[in-house]
């Protein structure tokens, strides 16, 4: 029987044969979002100001975001980077570097930070989120395995070199650092889930061709979201967006702050 946590985290990874060649369509995703009407701000609810921060997956740096970032000023909102650098490193280190952040959000704007995460960086908002409560108005995920991992064999692979990377800077004394079984903060908090005061929401895409869809999902349908797409183009996804818009919305901060 696979392991879990109390939270229902699936502690054990395992290969999941995800049609990864259809995320050859991602050109396609940021192509219709550039045709949409949402990309430019038309007939979604306006933000009111609030921090939003966002948060690549894995593998990737803020760089990547910036198509988003640049939508959510347009639409009302005051975004941050995560400043994380590079999504491939110590789960904990990059939680830590990712709530000063929030804290510096926080304190820029007087009130509380929405967080949307990428694949991985779901992951790391949802820890954040987890540790930190009370810096936390939503948290959005987008394509992420905050259920457990569940991926597309090369990806398992490429996680298991960063994994071999970190234990040698460490000296190979944290045996389980980048797995399921890590006992750091970071990791024992995502494995909790959220308490019920955070506004969260689910995004997630069944043709997924990198991570199983169903580690994505919560067990209340209501927070769940499903479109049509690609992994990576989640981020270039008009739907997506539309989603984004009404959910940060709804979760609302009301910073005190302009």
């Amino acid at each position: 029987m696979p392991s879990t946590s109390p939270g229902g985290f699936l502690k054990d990874q395992e290969v999941s044969e995800r049609p990864l060649w259809r995320e050859a369509f991602v050109g396609l995703d940021w192509l219709a979002l550039r045709s949409s009407p949402v990309y430019y701000g038309i007939g979604v609810p306006r933000g009111d100001r609030s921090a939003v921060v966002v948060i690549p997956g894995f593998l990737g740096t803020d760089m990547y975001l910036q198509e988003i970032y640049s939508w959510l000023r347009r639409i009302g909102y005051r975004p941050y980077m995560s400043r994380i650098g590079w999504n491939a490193e110590c789960i904990n280190t990059l939680v830590e570097r990712l709530s000063e952040t929030i804290a510096k959000a926080q304190a820029q704007t007087g009130g509380k930070v929405h967080l949307i995460g990428h694949s991985l960086g779901g992951v790391l908002a949802r820890s954040a989120t987890a540790l930190r409560p009370d810096r936390v108005a939503s948290v959005i995920t987008l394509g992420s395995p905050f259920r457990g991992i569940r991926s597309h064999p090369l990806v398992l692979a490429a996680g298991e070199r960063v994994r071999e990377r970190i234990r040698r800077q460490n000296g190979q004394n944290q045996p389980d650092c980048y797995t399921g079984y890590c006992g750091c903060d970071a990791v024992t908090a995502v494995q909790r889930g959220l308490p019920s005061s955070i506004h969260q929401s689910a995004i997630y895409t069944k043709s997924d061709g990198v991570v199983d869809w169903r580690v994505c999902v919560n067990d209340d349908p209501e927070t769940n979201f499903e479109v049509t797409g690609t992994h990576v183009g989640l981020v270039f996804n008009a739907s997506v967006y539309g989603l984004i818009a009404t959910r940060l919305h709804a979760g609302q901060s009301h910073p005190t702050v302009a």
